[in-house]
């Protein structure tokens, strides 16, 4: 799998090694504008530069908070474990998914769980990301936890989609978008600024792109949720 610190030194910074990565690649010429954006843009005074991000950490509430970190697919069980806190805080203490908050966070190789099935299709998500279809035991080429009908897993409710409806947050990491949309432009001969638009354009419905998975699980570890590893 795909791995930044291999192709450069740990002494070097942040930019150098995505410097690196894209070289190694043959995807030069994508580095200068994403390195631009990577540049602090924060106003004076600590304004964020990323009202929405905000907007979104904003929503973490309530008396039982966890972020599940899923740099892997580990077979989606972030969702499964999302669903089991869910059911096993109200249980417990009386109360509500509403009471609570779930923020998943989909980085590095996890980010196909954020996209619908189209993309699983098209760019062969499971062969690429290494996921297995629980239905027909070979690579996925469909979201398995997406749309899912009475009877398919043994606890309801744990579908993407149907999590999103419950307000379990997720956020699919800007970083691992890029990168990942680069190395399979590589594969595929295509363009990876058109690919990562097309992986945007076809994000769940209530997916956010956050600025990265590593910000994300941070600040919603300030936000005052618990961590789990998912992946």
């Amino acid at each position: 799998m795909f791995d930044i610190d291999h192709f450069t030194t740990h002494r070097r910074g942040f930019l150098g090694r995505v410097a690196a990565s894209a070289a190694a690649f043959g995807l030069g010429g994508l580095v200068a504008p994403f390195t631009a954006a990577a540049q602090p843009t924060a106003a004076p005074g600590k304004v964020s530069a990323n009202p929405e991000f905000e907007a979104w950490l904003n929503k973490i509430t309530g008396k039982h908070k966890m972020v599940y970190d899923v740099p892997e697919p580990n077979e989606g069980f972030a969702f499964w474990w999302s669903r089991v806190f869910l059911n096993t805080t109200n249980e417990t203490y009386g109360t509500t998914d509403a009471d609570n908050t779930v923020v998943i966070v989909l980085r590095h190789s996890g980010i196909p769980f954020a996209m619908e099935n189209g993309m699983w299709a098209k760019y062969k998500f499971g062969e690429a990301f290494k996921i297995t279809d629980p239905a027909t035991k070979g690579p996925a080429i469909r979201h398995p936890l997406l749309h899912l009908k009475p009877g398919d897993v043994p606890i309801p409710g744990i579908g993407a989609d149907e999590l999103l409806a419950k307000g379990v947050l997720i956020g699919v990491c800007n970083i691992a978008l890029t990168f990942n949309s680069m190395r399979l432009a590589k594969d595929m001969g295509m363009q990876a600024d058109a690919i990562k638009k097309e992986w945007v354009a076809n994000l769940l419905p209530g997916v956010l792109v956050v600025p990265s998975g590593v910000i994300a699980v941070n600040r919603s570890q300030e936000k005052g949720c618990a961590y789990c590893f998912a992946g």
